[in-house]
C-alpha cells in the first residue's frame, strides 16, 4: 500500500507538462467590486482586456466580499470591465503590468440603472458543485435535487461526505466529525441536536454550503474540517423575495413552504425567511447478536420499526445598519422550533442453541419537541484605505428539548403465551443547553501582497440533562435509581490566534497557530459520583501554500492539527435504556481527540484537482464500542479512547463538458484506513479501503428546461469496530421555468431503486452483532418557487461562470 500511494504521489509531482518550461513569468491581478451602496458586488463579472484592441484575456467573478483575482497573466496592457445585472458597466484606466507584478487595481464601484430589464438570457451559470483545493462549494438553488430536501439529505450526498456510525454524523476525508457553522458562525450542537438542526432546515433557504477540508487558525480548532452553511441574503438596492411549496410522498405524504425576502436601502437592510416542513417517515432496523458462552450458543434478534411525524418551524430575521461608509452593525435572530411524534415497535427474538426460547414486544410512544433560538449583534469596521479591518460578535444560543416516552413490553413463549405480566416504563428527559460566545477578528495589511489576521474568542456552555426513568408500579410511575439521573456540564473555551498570508511571486502562503484552553466540568447531581473536571491547553498549527508553477499547474501542500471534543451525554456516565437487553452509557472519563492532517494537491488548468492526504487521529473515540455481559446477556454501547486512526487517501475530481447541453462533476476518493487499539481495549488492529464515487450529470435541454442526474457508491469499509457494506443510491430530477423565469416546478424523485441502507457487522471481544438499517429515502417530491421584487435586484447564487477563484474561507 505504501508503494501504491508512493508511486501516485510521484506521479502527481511530476505530471507537468514539459513544454512549458520556457515561460515568462507570470502576473496577479486583485481588486474589489461594491455596489453604490458599499455593500460587496458577489458576483459581479470582471472581465481583462487588452488596452489596444479590447481583446479578451480573462474573466472571473467578485466572490462574496466583492473579491476578485486574476491569476497567471502576462506582462503587458490592460483595462478591466466590471458589470452585473441591474447595473451600469464600469471600465477602468488603463495600466500596464510587469513580469512577476502584483498588481492591486481600484476598487470598482457599480450603479444601479434605471432601465427595466426584460428577457435576459444567462449564459454563464453558477453550476451546483464547484472544486478548489482544499475546498467543495454546492450552489444549492442551482441544483434540482436538492429542492425539498433538508440540509442534511443534500449533505450527505455530497462529494468529500460520507455519514458515519450510530449517530449519523457527517464526516470529510475519513476525519473526525465536521464542525458545522451557519454563515460562519459555529452551532455549537452535537450528535443528534445538531442533525435535528439541519434536518429541519429547508435547502429553499440555503444559498451556498462550503465544505472546506483544511481552514486557517482563524477558525475553531477542527480536526474533522468544517461545514459552512451559507443561508440566502440580497445584496443590493431594492426588495426581493422568493416563496416556496411544495409536496413529497414516499411511503408517506409530506409537505412544505416558505418565505425568503430582502429589503435593502442606503443604510438599511431588511432580511428574514420562514419556512414550514410537514414530514412523515419510517425507519426500519434490524440486528442479530450472537453469544456463546460456556458452550451454549444464544442469539438475540431484535426487529425494530418506526413511524415519526414531524414538523419544523425554521425562521431569521435579521437588519444591517451601515453607520457609515467604514462601519456596520448587524442583529439578527433566527431559530427552529421542532414538534415530532414517535410510535416504535420492537420485537425481540431469544434463541438457545438455534431454538427460539422466548418473545418481547415492546411498543412505545414518544413525544419530542425542541426549540433552537440564536441572537446575534456583530460590528464591522474598514480602519483605513489599506484594508485594515476590525469585527467583532456577541452571540447567545438557547436550545430546550422534551422527551416523554412511554413504553409497554409484553413478554411471550415461542406458542405466544404470556409468561409474565406486562411491564409499563416511563422515559422521560428534558434538557436544556445555553452557549454563549463572544469574538473578535483583526486584519492588517503589511504590504500589497502580504497581512497579518489576529483574533480572540471566548465560549461558555452550560448544559442541564435530567433522566427520569422506571416502571409503574400501581398508578405511579416510580423512578429506577440504576437509569435516573441529573447531569450537569460546563464548558469554559478560551481562543486566540494570528495568521500570517502572504504572496510571493508564484508562491501563496498561509500560516498560523491558535491556541486554546479548555476548561469543564461535569456534575452527575444524583449519584455518589458527584463531579469530574478537566483543564487542558493545546497548540493548533496550520500551513498552506501553494505554487503556480505555470499558467495550467498550480501545486499545493497543507498541514493542520485538530481537536474533536466529546458530546455533552458521552461523558454522563449513566445507562439509557434501549430494550431489556441493550444499554447506552457515557464515560466520565472520555477524553478529546486529536487529529493531524496532511494535504498535498495539484490543480490542472484550473479544473482537474487531484489531491494526496494522510489523517492520524490519537485518543480516538467517535465510534461505537460495544461491552457485553455474556451471564446476563446484556450489551451496553458506549464511548471510549480506543487508540489509533490511520488514514491515508488520494482523491480527484474533474468537471466534464461533453456537449453545450451536458456536462457532469466527477469525484473519486479512494483511502486506506487502519484502526489499532490501545492495548487496554484489546488487540484490535484491522485495516480496510474506502472507496467514495460520485457522479452528477446535467442536461440543459432547453433555456427553460433542464434534468439532473447523481450516483454515489461507497465500497465496504472499517468504521470502528464495525464492517460496512457497500451502499450506493441514485437520484434524477427535472426543471422547468415559467413566467418569464420568474418561476420554476421541479420535481425529483431520491433513491430510484431503494437501495439507500446501512448493514455492518462487528465482531470485537467476546461481541459478534450484525445490523440493518433502512430509513425512507426513495421520495418523489415537486416544488414550486417564485420569485417576486425587482428583477433588478441581484439574487445571492447567480450569473456564476465557475471560474472565480475563492479567496477566503469560511464567514469572510
Amino acid at each position: 500500500m505504501k508503494v501504491l500511494f508512493g508511486g501516485i504521489f510521484f506521479a502527481i509531482l511530476t505530471g507537468v507538462c514539459y513544454g512549458s518550461f520556457a515561460q515568462t513569468k507570470s502576473s496577479v491581478i486583485q481588486g474589489k467590486v461594491l455596489t453604490e451602496v458599499n455593500s460587496p458586488a458577489e458576483a459581479a463579472t470582471v472581465v481583462l482586456m487588452l488596452a489596444a484592441d479590447s481583446a479578451i484575456i480573462k474573466s472571473t467573478l467578485a466572490d462574496k466580499s466583492g473579491l476578485y483575482q486574476l491569476t497567471n497573466i502576462k506582462p503587458g496592457n490592460y483595462i478591466l470591465l466590471a458589470s452585473q445585472i441591474g447595473s451600469t458597466k464600469v471600465y477602468t484606466g488603463t495600466f500596464g503590468l510587469v513580469a512577476g507584478q502584483t498588481f492591486v487595481a481600484p476598487t470598482i464601484t457599480l450603479k444601479q440603472t434605471n432601465t427595466q430589464l426584460k428577457a435576459v438570457t444567462v449564459v454563464a451559470r453558477r453550476p451546483y458543485i464547484q472544486v478548489k483545493p482544499g475546498k467543495i462549494v454546492l450552489n444549492v438553488q442551482n441544483s434540482i435535487l436538492a429542492d425539498g430536501n433538508s440540509a442534511y439529505e443534500v449533505l450527505r450526498q455530497s462529494p468529500g461526505v460520507h455519514v458515519g456510525g450510530d449517530k449519523e454524523s457527517l464526516i470529510i476525508s475519513g476525519r473526525q466529525p465536521a464542525l458545522i457553522t451557519i454563515d460562519g458562525r459555529a452551532t455549537n450542537l452535537t450528535g443528534d441536536d445538531l442533525n435535528n438542526l439541519l434536518r429541519s432546515m429547508q435547502s429553499s433557504t440555503i444559498d451556498q454550503i462550503e465544505i472546506i477540508s483544511t481552514a486557517s487558525a482563524k477558525y475553531d480548532a477542527s480536526g474533522g474540517g468544517i461545514i459552512n452553511i451559507v443561508l440566502k441574503k440580497g445584496k443590493n438596492v431594492g426588495t426581493n423575495g422568493t416563496i416556496t411549496a411544495g409536496a413529497g410522498y414516499g411511503k408517506y405524504a409530506k409537505g412544505r413552504a416558505g418565505i425568503v425576502f430582502n429589503n435593502r436601502s442606503a443604510k438599511v437592510n431588511v432580511f428574514g425567511n420562514y419556512s414550514f416542513d410537514d414530514n412523515k417517515t419510517t425507519r426500519i432496523i434490524n440486528t442479530d447478536r450472537n453469544i456463546s458462552y460456556h458452550d451454549t450458543l444464544s442469539d438475540y434478534n431484535v426487529a425494530y420499526h418506526n413511524i415519526q411525524k414531524t414538523q419544523n418551524h425554521n425562521f431569521k430575521a435579521g437588519l444591517d445598519y451601515s453607520l457609515s461608509s467604514k462601519q456596520s452593525i448587524g442583529f439578527l435572530v433566527s431559530g427552529i422550533i421542532t414538534d415530532s411524534k414517535f410510535i416504535k415497535d420492537n420485537t425481540l427474538k431469544i434463541s438457545n442453541q438455534n431454538k427460539l426460547d422466548s418473545i418481547i414486544i415492546s411498543q412505545s410512544n414518544l413525544d419530542r419537541g425542541s426549540n433552537f433560538l440564536n441572537y446575534n449583534i456583530n460590528y464591522n469596521a474598514e480602519l483605513d484605505k489599506s484594508g485594515k479591518n476590525l469585527s467583532a460578535d456577541a452571540t447567545y444560543s438557547t436550545y430546550s428539548r422534551h422527551s416523554n416516552e412511554f413504553i409497554t413490553n409484553n413478554f411471550y413463549t415461542p406458542g405466544g403465551i404470556n409468561y409474565r405480566d406486562a411491564q409499563q416504563l416511563e422515559n422521560i428527559s428534558p434538557s436544556s443547553i445555553h452557549i454563549w460566545t463572544f469574538k473578535a477578528d483583526y486584519v492588517n495589511p503589511l504590504t500589497k501582497t502580504s497581512r497579518i489576521e489576529a483574533g480572540a474568542k471566548y465560549n461558555f456552555a452550560k448544559s442541564d440533562n435530567n433522566l427520569t426513568f422506571g416502571p409503574r408500579v400501581g398508578n405511579v410511575y416510580q423512578a429506577d435509581p440504576n437509569f435516573s439521573n441529573r447531569f450537569l456540564y460546563i464548558e469554559k473555551v478560551s481562543a486566540g490566534y494570528i495568521n500570517y498570508i502572504n504572496k510571493v511571486g508564484k508562491w501563496d502562503i498561509t500560516t498560523g497557530l491558535r491556541a486554546e484552553n479548555t476548561n469543564s466540568k461535569g456534575s452527575s447531581v444524583s449519584t455518589a459520583w458527584v463531579t469530574t473536571s478537566y483543564k487542558y491547553f493545546n497548540l493548533f498549527p496550520q500551513t498552506q501554500v501553494s505554487y503556480t508553477y505555470n499558467e495550467k499547474n498550480v501545486f499545493g501542500i497543507s498541514y493542520n492539527r485538530g481537536i474533536h471534543r466529546p458530546d455533552y451525554q458521552d461523558i454522563n456516565p449513566f445507562l439509557y435504556y434501549t430494550d431489556p437487553y441493550d444499554y447506552r452509557s457515557g464515560n466520565k472519563n472520555l477524553k478529546p481527540e486529536y487529529t493531524d492532517a496532511v494535504q498535498l494537491s495539484h490543480t490542472y488548468n484550473d479544473t482537474f484537482i487531484t489531491t494526496l492526504y494522510y489523517n492520524q487521529t490519537n485518543d480516538a473515540y467517535d465510534f461505537p464500542v460495544y461491552r457485553q455481559n455474556d451471564t446476563t446477556k446484556v450489551n451496553i454501547t458506549e464511548r471510549k479512547n480506543f487508540g489509533h486512526i490511520y488514514v491515508y487517501g488520494v482523491s480527484f475530481y474533474a468537471p466534464v463538458q461533453f456537449t453545450k447541453w451536458w456536462s457532469a462533476n466527477f469525484n473519486l476518493d479512494a483511502s486506506y484506513l487502519r484502526y489499532k487499539a490501545y492495548p487496554v481495549n484489546g488487540s484490535f488492529n484491522k485495516a480496510s479501503q474506502d472507496i467514495i464515487f460520485n457522479s452528477t450529470q446535467t442536461f440543459a435541454i432547453s433555456s427553460t428546461i433542464a434534468a439532473e442526474i447523481t450516483g454515489r457508491y461507497e465500497s465496504p469499509t472499517l468504521y470502528g469496530v464495525n464492517q460496512l457494506k457497500q451502499s450506493y443510491t441514485v437520484n434524477t430530477g427535472i426543471s422547468k421555468s415559467i413566467f418569464n423565469k420568474r418561476a420554476s416546478i421541479k420535481i425529483n424523485l431520491n433513491d430510484i431503486f431503494n437501495t439507500d441502507r446501512d448493514r455492518n457487522h462487528a465482531m470485537y471481544q467476546n461481541i459478534d452483532l450484525s445490523e440493518y438499517n433502512k430509513k425512507e429515502t426513495r421520495v418523489l417530491r415537486i416544488g414550486f418557487s417564485y420569485r417576486f421584487g425587482k428583477m433588478s435586484v441581484k439574487s445571492a447564487a447567480k450569473h456564476n461562470t465557475g471560474s472565480d477563484d475563492e479567496q477566503r474561507r469560511t464567514g469572510n
